[in-house]
């Protein structure tokens, strides 16, 4: 009787399973460094794409609620000085136009002026504006204004330059009488050039101070660093 040879199982060399171990390894491995780059890639333009939204967003907002802009001259000492750095109310919101408020104009060429002003709305259309040039005090419908926010008296008038207004003044409707609140060294509605300006020339209401500059005299001469006490609301 013949028999069948049993012969046992002919085994895989162990240099060839080793190698087939590192190869499996090495393609997980690359499968996992593929998809951890395309996570990351994908990461990265999640984040670009937010970003251009956040940037369009704020573009928005500040084209159209919100200005920032820097006072230029110290018109308005103490209240602001030279470099301080502004947040406005857009002309976008800021529609209704009271008395006290502090607002930016762009004054019409005529005027000389090289660029926006900064001052504070004393009186809107139809009131009448009086000023007692001698007593540096002013009148607005008959009723003399206290106002702590000035440097000194209003003693300027602009007649002594050829270039002042007639008083009393009756301000047009649509149109606002401003002064600075540093009144012997400011270039206002007294200021015939300039007289009672058109509401349209309102670029917006100061809100907030955000970066004070150093701080100045009435001329306007440098005279301290920077209060940083001075951040916030401005009245």
């Amino acid at each position: 009787m013949d028999f069948e040879e049993n012969r046992p199982a002919q085994d895989v060399p162990l240099e060839e399973n080793i190698e087939q171990t590192q190869d499996e390894r090495t393609a997980q491995e690359t499968q996992q460094n593929e998809a951890a780059r395309r996570e990351k890639q994908y990461e990265t333009f999640t984040m670009l794409h937010d970003l251009v939204y956040i940037l369009a967003g704020i573009t928005l907002v500040f084209v159209f609620f919100f200005r920032l802009v820097g006072v230029d001259g110290s018109s308005m000492y103490p209240t602001l000085v030279d470099h301080d750095y502004l947040v406005l109310e857009s002309n976008f919101l800021y529609r209704s136009v009271h008395a006290g408020d502090i607002v930016v104009i762009d004054p019409p060429e005529e005027a000389g002026f090289s660029g926006p002003i900064v001052k504070r709305v004393i009186a809107t259309g139809g009131q009448t504006v009086d000023i007692d040039f001698d007593a540096g005090v002013v009148y607005v419908d008959g009723e003399a204004l206290e106002e702590s926010y000035v440097f000194e008296p209003t003693y300027r008038s602009f007649q002594e330059v050829g270039d002042g207004l007639d008083y009393p003044v009756t301000v047009p409707e649509g149109s606002v009488f401003v002064l600075g609140d540093n009144r012997n060294h400011s270039a206002d509605s007294r200021y015939a050039r300039l007289g009672c300006v058109d509401e349209s020339r309102i670029l917006g209401r100061v809100l907030l101070r955000i970066i004070p500059g150093r701080q100045t005299n009435e001329e306007g001469d440098i005279v301290g660093g920077r209060d940083f006490r001075r951040i916030g609301a401005v009245a």
